[in-house]
């Protein structure tokens, strides 16, 4: 089974405007709400493509009952850990002249609230994937994922990490299966800046000798880059369409 874990999940409220001006009373002509959060997109493009997953992480409030709905009228199974002290965050994605993000902080998650997540992932088994994506609510400790990845060490649990920075690099001693940063991203890490093909394989290949098995780097629209455990290094050009939004899985503007 495939298991993701969002720790923070939302309510993206999709808003298109045709003019934005601050301090002003601004209207919008198109919008839309939906469940949000990287392990969550994950899920839903998984049953797209006809894969069960089972969606894991902290749901809180009205916002997170609305969440837990819509992932459910989707036929995505969820087992979610309830949190009584605040609520899901909702996330403003405006799209006007610019395409800019307001992003809520989500709830306060306490250390009992961690230890039922722990429960849950115990659960799992040899062979099963787990994939944990996305930022850290600043109520968890920053090395959840080092944790996490501590105690299914050893497990035969492929571990799927889409994370930027440190929280990406602690988790290379633990050998994750695949790992996706974007090309912004892997240059972050070696204060790089990189754009060639032949050079994002060269700096994977990096991230490959501290620790990851595989190494996907996406380039929004120029593609993506994968450098396999074996040493094989393949490209993928990006389908050629107008973007319309760069974090909803789908949204038809």
């Amino acid at each position: 089974m495939i298991y993701t874990v969002t720790f923070n999940p939302s309510l993206d409220y999709i808003v298109r405007a045709d003019h934005f001006a601050v301090g002003e009373v601004n209207r919008t002509t198109y919008e839309q709400i939906l469940e949000g959060g990287k392990g969550l997109n994950v899920s839903v493009v998984l049953k797209n493509m006809g894969l069960d997953s089972v969606a894991l992480g902290f749901t809180a409030g009205f916002t997170g009952e609305e969440i837990e709905r819509r992932v459910a009228e989707r036929g995505v199974s969820a087992d979610f850990v309830r949190v009584e002290e605040g609520m899901s965050r909702i996330n403003v994605k405006l799209k006007a002249e610019v395409e800019t993000e307001l992003n809520g902080q989500g709830p306060h998650i306490e250390k009992r609230h961690i230890e039922k997540l722990y429960e849950k992932l115990e659960q799992l088994k040899k062979g099963d994937i787990l994939v944990l994506a996305g930022s850290i609510p600043n109520t968890l400790p920053d090395d959840m994922y080092e944790r996490i990845m501590e105690r299914l060490d050893g497990r035969g649990i492929r571990i799927v990490v889409d994370a930027t920075r440190e929280l990406l690099t602690k988790v290379l001693p633990y050998h994750p299966f695949l790992i996706k940063p974007n090309h912004h991203e892997l240059g972050e890490i070696f204060h790089v800046k990189l754009s060639d093909k032949a050079e994002i394989a060269s700096y994977a290949k990096k991230l490959q000798a501290m620790g990851a098995e595989n190494v996907l780097v996406s380039m929004a629209g120029d593609g993506a880059v994968l450098v396999a455990e074996d040493g094989a290094v393949y490209e993928c050009p990006a389908p050629r369409g107008k973007v319309v939004n760069s974090v909803a899985p789908e949204i038809p503007w």
